[in-house]
């Protein structure tokens, strides 16, 4: 007889399963990414990476290195990141909770009154609570019981989701590591942005000082008769423009120095920083090596390719709902009427145990939206790791055309800043010789000034190149 019980609760059972998988909807899978990297950049095939190198060795200015070890300790958008870190840590503790038997304590006591027009009521009346004692009136009840409640894992569905926490934790360090990276390159952008408005500022105050004597010939040539009060008066304008130029250098100064104190988390205060111009200052060195070393290198493709595994274990865990769940539950402990027979052993002994298998058989609606977001959500992980390759590769790319380039741009406009700085004592001699009016020693000297301003500009260019270009390859973090 008992045999034909377990038979019967046998094919109950995996009749419970038939139908329930019967629910699982179907659902078109996209579980790896198939994006290829090129295999290298260029014509190149060097190997050596400079992303392996860290900040402290990749830049040689002690002023810059301050700055950014420390934005490292004081940052308070990196800071806010470690905190959820540490959530995600949390979340690790407890998936594995759920996998793991719940054990716990309950007491207590109390008091029932039962009326006697109930079966109880009159049972209670009727029968003695032992021999020549009838019940007592209320009824006292106190207890002790050590309890549990497993749900056991038959279909790994809390192992998987417990994986996919501690994917999504290793994903949140990995978005720690790109903001460094971000950091890093933001305060070295800025700093070298700093030394190229320091060399703006010192142009202009020399060529303000060279105005200023042109002007003051300008007027005793009027007093000669050579010139009108228009010459004066051009003379006179440019001297003002450059005065204004001169602010305007000062203020972005003045915003480019906050940003960093910023970054760094700092009140605004001034920044200790190089006297040198930027074509006397080191510009770092970077080698790309290979693309297949983005996949090491870069924290977001690595954090891409996490949430990518994580998504797919959600898939797994979504599924898991469909199949029957076996939960066991069980006490032990005492109970008595009387707290003096309370831990009389065996008569106040209780003890049970249980096991539940429960299955979802009508409306899975909730459940199938979820599985079905839970597949929709891991194709979107795919597509997000392969546009992140794809965003990673164009990066390198990008700076390694920026940095052949702004090396061919330098050359031609320092030859340019050279012919034209001749060119400006040439208008200055015919003018004086009566060769050259006014308006071209005007020209020749907007047109010197604009071109150092623009030498500059691509100076620092250059070295923003070398920065991006780091950071792109996945440096700055280690």
């Amino acid at each position: 007889m008992m045999k034909k019980k377990n038979i019967n609760y046998i094919f109950f059972a995996s009749v419970c399963m038939v139908f329930v998988g019967c629910g699982v909807p179907k659902i078109t899978e996209k579980t790896a990414s198939t994006a290829e990297l090129p295999t290298v950049y260029n014509e190149r095939t060097d190997s050596i990476n400079s992303a392996k190198v860290d900040w402290e060795n990749y830049f040689t200015d002690p002023h810059l290195r301050n700055l950014i070890d420390s934005a490292l300790s004081h940052n308070q958008e990196l800071n806010i990141m470690l905190q959820e870190i540490n959530m995600s840590s949390n979340e690790i503790r407890a998936r594995k909770g759920e996998y793991l038997p719940f054990v716990g304590v309950r007491a207590g006591g109390g008091v029932e009154k039962r009326s006697e027009y109930t079966t109880l009521g009159a049972t209670e009346r009727q029968v003695d609570i032992r021999e020549g004692r009838e019940n007592p009136d209320p009824m006292p009840d106190a207890g002790a019981t050590l309890f549990a409640n497993w749900e056991i894992d038959i279909w790994s569905k809390l192992h998987n989701a417990a994986k996919g926490a501690q994917l999504e934790y290793l994903a949140s360090i990995e978005g720690k590591n790109f903001m460094v990276t971000n950091l890093v390159a933001e305060i070295a952008n800025l700093y070298y942005e700093l030394l190229a408005l320091d060399q703006e500022k010192m142009l202009v105050e020399r060529n303000l000082k060279l105005q200023a004597d042109a002007l003051e010939l300008v007027k005793l040539q009027k007093i000669a008769t050579r010139v009108t009060e228009l010459a004066v008066k051009k003379f006179e304008a440019e001297v003002f423009k450059t005065q204004s130029t001169r602010y305007k250098i000062e203020q972005r100064i003045v915003e480019a120095e906050n940003q960093l104190n910023y970054l760094v988390g700092q009140y605004p205060q001034h920044i200790a920083r190089e006297s040198s111009s930027l074509d006397h200052t080191h510009l770092p060195v970077v080698q790309e090596g290979l693309p297949a070393q983005l996949l090491d290198n870069r924290p977001d493709v690595r954090k891409a390719e996490l949430l990518m595994a994580a998504a797919k274990l959600d898939v797994k865990v979504a599924k898991a709902k469909f199949y029957p769940s076996l939960g066991i539950s069980a006490n032990l402990g005492y109970q008595a009427f009387n707290p003096a027979y309370l831990l009389k052993t065996p008569q106040s002994l209780i003890y049970s145990i249980t096991g539940d298998l429960i299955a979802p058989l009508v409306n899975k609606r909730a459940i199938q939206a979820e599985y079905l977001n839970a597949n929709a959500k891991q194709i979107q992980t795919v597509l997000s790791y392969e546009q992140t390759l794809l965003n990673a590769y164009v990066e390198v790319a990008n700076q390694l055309a920026k940095i052949k380039n702004m090396a061919s741009i330098n050359t031609l406009q320092d030859k340019q800043v050279a012919t034209l700085t001749e060119s400006v004592q040439i208008s200055y001699d015919l003018f004086n010789s009566a060769h050259a009016d006014y308006m071209e020693v005007l020209m020749t000297q907007r047109d010197a000034i604009e071109a150092k301003f623009e030498l500059i500009e691509s100076q620092k260019e250059q070295f923003n190149a070398a920065v991006n270009l780091y950071k792109s390859l996945g440096g700055g973090w280690q």
